[in-house]
């Protein structure tokens, strides 16, 4: 059972194989946004009135003087753990692994150096009918994570909560490639709360995006759905992180929740983008469904939409780029920074198209695309006008999914400074001004090794695409959690950092 578009292969087992072929030939190539308008619709604002190892990271970037800043020299590799359950959809981790939280109140009668459970979503949706009931919930344990270069001998965690259709119901006009992330929250205001947010690949402009659920998978309560603010879906809706209270009170109106998504090419915004928000009134009750909750924007670049230019983007930002998880790190010692997990396109050309069979070098551009600029050098100029001439005709004789495809990706961690997020919150830096002043590319301790039928949507080799998801942080004890997609056969498997001192 396949995923569409990401983890779902409608080709034949002919084309695999001729995908096989071609990867053992080439395998040796190497605003506060004004809360006025923002409030509810219906009339509801949700915040109108807050309350108050192996080998050792290579830094780069990291020319900063802030003592408080975390430093990629500050993550220590500690190794992976296998995620429990079978492999028949949708309750499953194969095929998922699309968003996930830790609970710092989870297995409380475990006693080792890993306390605390996971949340993760399971097998996606899929549309016409395929998997309905897919994305569902399942909380698992936490084992001693380990370094082994075999995944299959890796430590499993356990089942504490078993997959739950928590959001039947939900978001059903969205199950085409979902985009979805939560995050745990227990606020006296709501007690234990798990949040989410859901979009998909094409995402619909006028369809609520966020929700809560309860923590106990067995009464879900679904309260919801609701908006943030009048921001584009496209921005809003792949991941959610918490941010520690005393900033969210400083400067965000108390807002404790990060939501953000960037999509590839660009629509909504080059660069990954950052919200914060509240969705509870000041007695804790969820606001009516539809509202648009008032939102602080932190950090949100240009719009694809509005510029062929790449301008007021991230620094290196190419249009394949997808950052699928994130954390507010705040360690026991103080040190913090706002941090982004995802697939990096850092390669010397990137275009809208398929692999080339001639090697990772050689764009293959969809020749019928005339609408946008297809092949970008790494500077964000135009291709040389060769590049243009395509190389397949989709379904005929093309090796690969289409998309956006580079001549190189690299799995990576970017670093941005909370105080830069501070500034754009308060209106006094614009919201596509803050950089990452450090980032660490982390494939040194991927596995990287996706099922053979997914090959043709994931890509092999330098073109790897979909190398990390979902990111979760226990602000406690100081570890961070990162999904590998399609790392244990078709299951991720989560990757465990400790931050800091």
């Amino acid at each position: 059972m396949k995923q569409t578009k990401r983890f779902q292969s409608f080709w034949s087992m002919s084309l695999v194989l001729v995908t096989i072929f071609f990867l053992l030939i080439f395998s040796c190539q190497s605003d506060d946004d004004d809360d006025n308008a923002s409030t509810a619709t219906p009339t509801s604002s949700a915040d109108a009135t807050a309350t108050p190892t192996p080998g050792e990271p290579t830094p780069t970037m990291t020319a900063v003087t802030d003592p408080d800043l975390l430093r990629p020299a500050d993550l220590q590799y500690l190794g992976a753990f296998r995620l429990p359950g079978g492999d028949t959809p949708p309750q499953t981790f194969a095929y998922g692994g699309n968003a996930m939280t830790f609970n710092p109140d989870g297995d409380p009668s475990n006693s080792d150096a890993f306390p605390g459970s996971l949340f993760i979503t399971g097998h996606n949706r899929m549309p016409y009918g395929d998997l309905p009931d897919g994305s569902q919930v399942a909380e698992v344990s936490i084992p001693e994570p380990v370094v082994t270069s075999n995944p299959t001998t890796l430590p499993q965690g356990t089942f504490i909560q078993n997959f739950s259709n928590a959001l039947q119901g939900y978001f059903t006009e969205m199950d085409e490639i979902p985009k979805t992330g939560i995050q745990y929250l227990n606020h006296s205001a709501t007690g234990p709360k798990i949040h989410v947010c859901w979009g998909q690949h094409i995402q619909p402009p006028d369809v609520a995006s966020h929700a809560w659920f309860n923590a106990t998978l067995a009464t879900p309560d679904v309260q919801g759905t609701w908006f943030i603010g009048n921001q584009n879906m496209y921005s809003v809706n792949g991941y959610m992180f918490d941010i520690p209270a005393a900033w969210a009170d400083a400067y965000a109106h108390g807002r404790y929740l990060a939501t953000g998504r960037m999509r590839d090419g660009g629509q909504g915004g080059m660069g990954p983008a950052l919200f914060a928000y509240r969705p509870w009134l000041d007695d804790g009750s969820a606001p009516p469904s539809g509202t648009r909750l008032s939102e602080s924007v932190l950090l949100r670049y240009e719009n694809s939409n509005a510029t062929e230019d790449i301008i007021r983007n991230m620094n290196g930002y190419q249009h394949p780029d997808e950052w699928e998880g994130g954390a507010w790190i705040l360690t026991p010692s103080g040190k913090t920074t706002v941090l982004f997990a995802g697939t990096k396109s850092n390669g010397a050309k990137y275009w809208y198209g398929y692999i080339n069979p001639l090697g990772p070098e050689y764009p293959c551009v969809d020749a019928d695309v005339t609408d946008f600029t297809t092949c970008r050098m790494a500077d964000g100029t135009p291709c040389p006008p060769e590049d243009f001439d395509g190389c397949c005709e989709d379904g005929v004789d093309c090796v690969s999914y289409r998309g956006w495809w580079s001549t190189r990706f690299d799995a990576q961690l970017k670093f941005f400074n909370p105080s830069d997020l501070a500034q754009v919150a308060s209106g006094a830096l614009e919201s596509w001004k803050p950089q990452p002043y450090a980032e660490l590319d982390i494939d040194q301790y991927l596995y990287l090794n996706p099922p053979a039928s997914e090959l043709i949507d994931a890509g092999w080799g330098a073109q790897r695409r979909y190398r990390i998801g979902a990111a979760a942080y226990d602000r406690n004890h100081g570890y961070l959690y990162v999904l590998e997609l399609l790392a244990d056969e078709a299951k991720p498997v989560v990757h465990v950092w400790s931050v800091g001192s």
